[in-house]
């Protein structure tokens, strides 16, 4: 019976495949796929041999040499190829300031900045001077600005030491309070022991440079009093304060020799009295013996 039941159900099928494939023969549906199948084919073909022909025609205007197993210098071979005269440009002279770097500023490029070395440690010793006379208790550290901190990318990474004994090891928002009380919020990374978000609209706004020296005193636990040191400032100190010790040198000379002078004045009258002295006493003794 089952046998029956499935014979007659493959009948059935067959009969429905006939009839289908009648009808697309008379519609000509199988007429168009064949010919769209032959036209992708031909294409394919075409693309394959143009590809061939242009990797040969590349192949025979590259000038290919057999590579030589001889120690002994190759002779001479002439050519017979136009020698073209290519007038290449000038070079370029370089800028201090590469121009990948130049397109990431946060500033004109006429307000960048490259503090010297001398700069850089004079800034860092009056930061010193300034923490000492704060007389405070809370913990510090003074941070050296560089470009990365104040033109560009604006990452300022915290001293290792400083974040493991004082801050949180997780991503908290801090503030950053300058020296006027105003605040700003920036965003702490534990595991990288930097300052990320926040720090930029601090250092933009306070026109903070290259070689400026910062002292970070930890008021609370998650807010710091920004202390600003600017490099230019300290070199304009040390040198008004150079010139002034230089006036002072200048004045106090004159004064010196004016003393040595009249030093030397006053010995040579001393000697003048005790000549006159001797004489007098000679001549009293010149007219006793008389």
């Amino acid at each position: 019976m089952a046998n029956d039941k499935t014979n007659s159900y493959e009948e059935v099928r067959r009969q429905r495949v006939l009839d289908n494939k009648k009808r697309f023969e008379d519609l000509g549906i199988l007429n168009i796929s064949k010919n769209l199948s032959d036209i992708t084919k031909s294409e394919k073909k075409s693309d394959y041999k143009t590809e061939l022909r242009r990797v040969r025609q590349k192949a025979n205007d590259v000038y290919m040499s057999e590579p030589r197993r001889s120690a002994r210098a190759r002779n001479p071979v002439p050519t017979y190829r136009d020698e073209i005269d290519i007038e290449l440009p000038s070079l370029r002279k370089r800028s201090k300031f590469s121009s990948s770097w130049a397109s990431y500023l946060a500033r004109p490029l006429e307000e960048v900045k490259v503090a010297s070395f001398e700069e850089k440690v004079q800034a860092l010793k009056c930061a010193e001077k300034l923490q000492s006379n704060l007389q405070s208790d809370n913990p510090f550290f003074i941070k050296t600005m560089v470009r990365s901190h104040v033109y560009s990318c604006f990452w300022l990474g915290l001293p290792t030491r400083f974040c493991q004994d004082h801050l949180p090891k997780s991503t908290v928002d801090v503030l950053l309070v300058d020296e006027e009380g105003i605040e700003y919020e920036a965003l702490f990374i534990g595991k990288r022991t930097g300052l990320s978000g926040g720090w930029r609209a601090f250092a933009l706004d306070h026109k903070l440079d290259d070689g400026d020296a910062l002292v970070f005193e930890l008021v609370e636990p998650t807010k710091f009093k920004v202390y600003i040191v600017r490099a230019s400032q300290c070199s304009s100190e040390v040198d008004k304060s150079g010139a002034e010790k230089g006036e002072s040198e200048a004045e106090e000379t004159p004064k010196t020799e004016r003393k040595r002078s009249s030093n030397k004045s006053e010995v040579p009258t001393i000697a003048k009295e005790e000549v006159s002295v001797v004489v007098a006493s000679a001549t009293r003794r010149s007219t006793r013996r008389k």
